[in-house]
């Protein structure tokens, strides 16, 4: 049998209730939700350590957090792997190719990919006087490079004047063809022009937007401008007063103590996924104009979602649904993937994606903590974990979660502070039921999860017995 093509769509910083066809219900994403319903979609889908760079290792390799050993976001650490997905599809003779964000170390480490057109999005640590010039984005980087290429030396994303961690928001300022989002489009149809067609290939298109700064071309804004734009969930548990008490900082973790500024966060997010979505359409149809498209499989997914107010929150790392909880399916053309319009609710997680793109491949791989979800395609009612564990160092909201169909516990270890949530009644967190008599016995058993997790771990978080607080952070296991 003729291997199939493999088209995987990577997010950066997309929510898992932000698409039409998860229920939002302002949100537009017509060819996002025509490629769902071509597919499986999970909706119990996790980023264990939800930011860029973990939540990417374990993409790439397959591995939990423990085994990956990043536990937080740090830039500048070399990655060096054995086995990444790439280099694995070489030897069962794909054709690789990424256009777009990798966030790895060095920053041209190609992984193993054949060739990568790279733009990693703005980022602050590679653009220091004291970088190397081959290593600096304003050269090493091939969008930039283009950017500078077209529209001169001085050309650059950050022009709109806003941060690439920041809720404030404002339209593209050029051409929307010189958007970065176009952009990844635009060398995704390259690389299916000059592909080598003696071999199945393996396309990673992966976007930037949405992850701040929201800054969609101005049509995209004003799809929104008039729209009822939903409230943000508010847990019982929040202090109402943190953002009055925060000091103003356009790229706090801390939802600003405005009104309109947090709608224009809110317009300015589900612009950039709206012109995502065009764009994706864009890349779809150029499958099938080229009669690609029925032999390719595809999966789309995010690295971690986005709090974008929620609890008064803004950004990722914490175990909250809005940012660890992630959108994520697999479809294709039907010469390749039979399975069409089907939900599967087991827990699954960015790890699962390496073995699952293997099985498809023909080839496998040992010693790895991903799990193929093939078999979740044939019965949408199997499970392949009862929970799943996840983390983020993350200063003083430092965490470990435990999150299984049904609920969530969410140890901080640096204050000792508990939560519990159930899922099934509350999606969204907003009771915690940490201190509910009726959920003692379950609680104490999604800790025992928890201990059993940490019984070895180089911090001493447990003696197996008792989880126990702790001071000193770490990003990366020794």
């Amino acid at each position: 049998m003729t291997k199939p093509n493999i088209l995987l769509i990577m997010i950066d910083q997309l929510r898992f209730d932000t698409l039409g066809f998860m229920g939002h219900n302002v949100v537009k994403t017509p060819h996002i939700d025509t490629l769902a319903g071509e597919g499986v979609v999970f909706n119990k889908a996790y980023s264990s350590c939800p930011s860029c760079i973990p939540a990417r290792v374990a993409l790439f390799t397959g591995l939990s957090q423990k085994n990956h050993k990043r536990i937080g976001y740090a830039d500048g650490i070399k990655w060096d792997y054995e086995k990444t997905l790439p280099s694995e599809l070489s030897k069962q003779g794909y054709y690789t190719q990424c256009v777009g964000k990798m966030h790895v170390a060095p920053l041209r480490n190609s992984l193993g990919f054949h060739n990568i057109d790279l733009h990693d999005g703005y980022l602050h640590y590679y653009r220091r006087e004291t970088t190397p010039s081959f290593e600096n984005q304003k050269i090493a980087d091939d969008y930039y490079y283009y950017l500078k290429n077209e529209l001169g030396i001085e050309a650059d994303t950050a022009d709109t004047g806003i941060d690439c961690n920041s809720w404030v928001a404002r339209p593209w300022i050029y051409d929307e063809k010189y958007h970065p989002t176009n952009w990844v489009t635009t060398k995704s149809i390259d690389f299916l022009r000059r592909r080598d067609r003696d071999k199945p290939f393996f396309l990673m298109a992966s976007y930037v937007r949405p992850h701040p700064p929201f800054d969609a071309p101005s049509y995209y804004f004003d799809l929104y401008e008039n729209a009822e734009i939903p409230k943000s969930p508010i847990g019982d548990w929040v202090d109402e007063e943190i953002r009055k008490n925060t000091p103003k900082d356009f790229a706090s973790s801390i939802a600003p103590d405005d009104e309109e500024l947090i709608r224009q966060a809110k317009i300015g997010y589900y612009a950039c996924i709206t012109h995502l979505d065009h764009q994706i359409g864009r890349l779809i149809q150029e499958l099938k104009e080229r009669q690609l498209y029925d032999d390719t499989i595809i999966l789309f997914v995010s690295d971690h979602g986005e709090l974008l107010m929620d609890h008064n929150l803004f950004r990722k790392a914490l175990a909250y649904e809005g940012s660890s909880h992630i959108p994520f399916f697999i479809s294709g053309g039907y010469n390749v993937f039979k399975h069409k319009n089907k939900v599967c609710n087991s827990i699954v997680e960015l790890r699962d994606i390496f073995p699952t793109i293997l099985d498809y491949a023909g080839g496998n791989v040992d010693n790895i903590d991903g799990k193929s979800l093939l078999p979740l395609l044939e019965d949408t009612n199997k499970e392949i974990r009862t929970y799943l564990h996840g983390e983020h160092s993350y200063g003083d909201k430092s965490n470990h979660f435990i999150v299984t169909k049904n609920d969530k516990y969410i140890w901080y270890y640096k204050t000792g502070k508990e939560q519990y949530f159930n899922l099934d009644e509350d999606k969204m967190e907003e009771k915690d039921l940490i201190n509910d008599a009726k959920y003692k016995d379950r609680i104490k058993e999604l800790k025992k999860y928890l201990i059993n997790e940490l019984i070895d771990r180089e911090e001493g978080f447990t003696d197996g017995k008792s989880l126990f607080t702790i001071e000193k952070e770490k990003y990366i296991l020794s």
